[in-house]
């Protein structure tokens, strides 16, 4: 068994990933995309990844399934940081989180009459709370696919997601009228695993945070 488990997910995650890895001299034995394994090997015979879905790297972490993961901004902040110690912002997987709605609807005449507003998201608790500070009431819609769909069948008169060119917004007839927030990906390390072996975990944190750079 490896001593030290870095949780992180397939796709944009794990190829922006790769490249610092390896600034830190670490790399898989295999690529994940060619195998059904979720544990990984690597090079350096203490370190192994573990590929698990995006959205639940914090958990793993959190509760010791691995001792350090990589996550974008908005899922920390969905999952609420709980146990979580944030030493790095990578500067990969970088977009917005952003409100859309179809062209046309007047989304700031909405707010500024007091209208409720549905609003389909999968970030249910992030779009609950930026709501909330703008004294603004929303009915809550989770999706977590074809967001872009809700604004356009009428489930939904606004959207909250991930934007990166806008290209799929703008084909879809759709426009971001408010940012929430700047997303990256973070390394993340448990916080209990920190103070009880750091002098294992440090040196791999140096050196993502130098990586990094």
């Amino acid at each position: 068994m490896a001593s030290i488990s870095i949780a992180l997910s397939k796709g944009r995650i794990f190829d922006e990933t790769a490249p610092l890895l390896a600034r830190a001299g670490i790399r898989p034995k295999q690529a994940p995309e060619h195998s059904r394994k979720l544990i990984i090997a690597t090079n350096q015979r203490d370190v192994r990844l573990i590929v698990v879905r995006a959205s639940d790297t914090p958990t793993y972490v959190q509760h010791g399934g691995a001792d350090l993961g990589i996550a974008g901004r908005d899922v920390l902040v969905e999952h609420g940081g709980e146990g979580l110690y944030q030493p790095v912002d990578l500067g990969i997987a970088k977009c917005r989180m952003v409100v859309a709605v179809r062209k046309g609807f007047d989304y700031a005449g909405a707010v500024r009459q007091g209208a409720r507003l549905r609003v389909a998201t999968k970030y249910v608790r992030t779009t609950r709370e930026h709501f909330s500070d703008k004294g603004v009431h929303v009915d809550l819609i989770r999706l977590y696919g074809s967001m872009e769909l809700a604004p356009l069948t009428g489930l939904a008169d606004a959207i909250v997601d991930l934007v990166a060119t806008g290209k799929t917004l703008k084909a879809n007839d759709l426009v971001a009228v408010e940012e929430i927030m700047p997303v990256s990906a973070r390394l993340i390390v448990n916080q209990a695993a920190l103070k009880t072996r750091r002098a294992e975990l440090q040196p791999l944190i140096d050196a993502f945070g130098k990586a990094a750079r």
